[in-house]
């Protein structure tokens, strides 16, 4: 398989595509940032109540591919940028995303130190649990941490083969590397679909075309697809060495799939908005969450877990969604979402009249 030798490859690939057929990743990404907020609200829920919902089966069917495809999608359009000068690619691929990670990790450490405190931790413990975030990813924001590794080292290797980038990188998912260390760990167990994600983007948009013109074997390929997938996590088999790597590739395909299929329903498109602000969800979905899992444990806690989870779901997408509308109206709290000037590295900052555009 051909390995992407330009950016201009890419261009031309996207280029060809209908506007439809761009609108997958947003869709993609949307679906994504779902099950993203899914899992932490049911997991916790689950937690907090000491038991299982309907919900859990879900999480479990799509923790193949849940977050194999994010990072399959952020690589996706790096062939573009990856030979900009470093100061410029620096400051777009790490600087970019270590500001919204400090500043998140600050703003769930505010809400989480009282509850700490309270249980009976000092505040030289408080404060040495932040300073660990800057070498291990806190809480929910690892992804938005690990992205400039990959980016980085992604640029770094760059001029090696298509096939020792993607060799090496499987074969890294497929060892037992479990040292503790989410840096490393996730590195390991990720970074394959990241780089396949930029080796492979244009055979990805033409696959997507297909899908889009070919709905009636797509939905047949996404019927086959979902029954070994729940076969092999059902049955124990998802997590073993080299069924794991390809359920992960197979799921992100699948995904791919269903959003070229959702992209064509009109009534689907409110995750195409929240693929558009999917970094926007992600940074602030723990508060909505938390309040609503606790609340809901106390005054309703005879309703189902399943029910329970859907529910804190639902409201952890809704509410940063509403947050970030808020913010565009009012013009307060921009820098929650949006890097201000003073973050960006010097003579990389944007032209005055340049789109703003969220965290991602």
């Amino acid at each position: 398989m051909e390995h992407v030798k330009s950016a201009q490859e890419l261009k031309n690939t996207t280029d060809r595509s209908t506007h439809s057929r761009i609108d997958w990743v947003d869709y993609a990404k949307g679906f994504c940032i779902i099950l993203v907020v899914m899992m932490h609200s049911t997991l916790r829920m689950g937690e907090t109540m000491n038991g299982t919902g309907w919900l859990h089966y879900v999480v479990e069917f799509a923790r193949p591919f849940r977050m194999p495809d994010f990072f399959l999608i952020s690589g996706l359009f790096l062939a573009n940028v990856i030979d900009r000068d470093w100061r410029l690619y620096l400051d777009r691929k790490v600087v970019h995303f270590f500001y919204f990670y400090i500043l998140w990790v600050a703003i769930q450490f505010v809400f989480k130190a009282p509850f700490s405190i309270a249980d009976g931790h000092t505040v030289g413990h408080v404060a040495s649990s932040w300073a660990l975030t800057f070498v291990q990813p806190f809480g929910t924001l690892w992804f938005i941490y690990l992205l400039p590794v990959f980016f980085v080292i992604t640029k770094v290797l760059r001029k090696q083969p298509w096939y020792v980038l993607i060799g090496g990188a499987a074969l890294l998912q497929i060892l037992p590397i479990h040292t503790g260390w989410v840096t490393i760990d996730e590195f390991a167990s990720r970074y394959v679909y990241f780089v396949a994600g930029y080796l492979f983007a244009p055979q990805i948009f033409r696959f997507a075309s297909w899908a889009i013109n070919n709905i009636s074997w797509s939905v047949f390929g996404l019927i086959g697809w979902a029954l070994l997938n729940g076969v092999l996590v059902f049955n124990g088999y998802g997590d073993l060495p080299i069924i794991s790597l390809m359920l992960g590739a197979l799921g992100a395909c699948a995904v791919v799939l269903a959003s070229c299929l959702l992209s064509r329903l009109n009534f689907m498109k409110f995750l195409r908005y929240l693929g558009e602000n999917s970094i926007v969800i992600y940074l602030a979905f723990f508060l909505p969450m938390g309040i609503l899992r606790l609340s809901l444990a106390r005054f309703w806690p005879d309703l189902d877990i399943g029910t329970m989870s859907a529910i804190v779901t639902f409201f952890g997408v809704l509410v940063p969604v509403i947050m970030y509308k808020t913010i565009q109206f009012t013009g307060l709290g921009k820098f929650l979402f949006t890097r201000p000037n003073w973050a960006y590295l010097k003579s990389t900052e944007p032209k005055p009249k340049a789109m703003l555009h969220p965290a991602e």
